[in-house]
């Protein structure tokens, strides 16, 4: 069963592409026809590569990994954001920092310092700085979360990333593409679906099209999440049952010697009563 149904799609605008004068001719195949100077994207094969994506980021999801969502133009920001943050994934939704993949590193330093602003903000030591150096810090902490707040508890490279408009964030693709970390994407009619592993031809444009799909990708790896939850909880279960298997078979074993070790007490009492008579 399609995780999208045909009508939402068609309400939330997903079918409306750009100006046939803006297209990229990689497009051709998810485009059913052209109105008005305006390219219409087939939502049948919208609904599959939906399908495809979100059965990829739900196995990604399963095995534990991280994906990070990309979306910095105005009408997405708030939308990924809302939507991201229910299923606890890293998101970028401010600028993209340049060599956030490529130089991860450097990226965790900026997120440590917001850290260990954390704790000298809470140490007694803050209460003595000056009103001016207690400013500074504050705009500095303020400036940090803004930007990488989100990413805070991404500790290592993500898996997968998932970027709405691979025009505007072209920098992200190309970090992720050159490191070989699989992309996702919404793809409209003016860009070239061969750039990331997994295109989703769609208006890029439309908030509701965004949301649609962006909830349809965090609704597989909500999925994911909860069977990975299951199986951990199945695994305990499995693993209590051998532990009480083992130490009942123990227990019989202990139980099984201390009687081999009377009996043979008693044949030994037994042997020195003949041999007194």
């Amino acid at each position: 069963m399609p995780r999208t149904n045909f009508d939402d799609l068609l309400k939330a605008g997903v079918h409306f592409g750009h100006l046939k004068r803006k297209w990229n001719p990689h497009m051709a195949p998810y485009i059913f026809m052209e109105r008005n100077g305006i390219h219409i994207i087939d939502l049948y094969k919208t609904q599959a590569k939906i399908d495809e994506a979100a059965a990829a980021l739900k196995q990604i999801a399963h095995s534990g990994k991280k994906v990070l969502f990309v979306a910095t133009k105005k009408q997405a920001k708030d939308v990924v954001s809302d939507v991201v943050k229910n299923v606890n994934m890293p998101y970028v939704t401010e600028r993209w920092p340049g060599g956030m993949l490529t130089n991860f590193a450097t990226i965790r330093k900026a997120v440590r310092k917001m850290s260990a602003i954390d704790r000298q903000m809470a140490s007694s030591n803050y209460k003595n700085l000056s009103k001016r150096e207690k400013l500074q810090i504050e705009r500095e902490r303020t400036k940090l979360e803004k930007n990488l707040g989100s990413i805070s508890e991404l500790n290592r490279l993500p898996s997968a990333l998932f970027v709405v408009d691979i025009i505007k964030e072209h920098i992200a693709v190309a970090e992720a593409k050159k490191l070989g970390i699989p992309t996702f994407a919404i793809v409209d009619t003016n860009a070239d679906p061969n750039l990331v592993d997994f295109p989703i031809p769609a208006n890029d444009d439309a908030a509701k099209s965004i949301e649609l799909i962006v909830k349809a990708m965090c609704d597989a790896i909500q999925e994911g999440l909860d069977e990975r939850k299951l199986d951990k909880e199945k695994r305990e279960e499995e693993d209590a049952v051998e532990t009480d298997e083992e130490n009942e078979n123990d227990s019989d074993n202990f139980e099984d010697e201390n009687s081999e070790d009377a009996n043979d007490e008693n044949k030994r009492q037994q042997r020195r009563r003949r041999s007194a008579k």
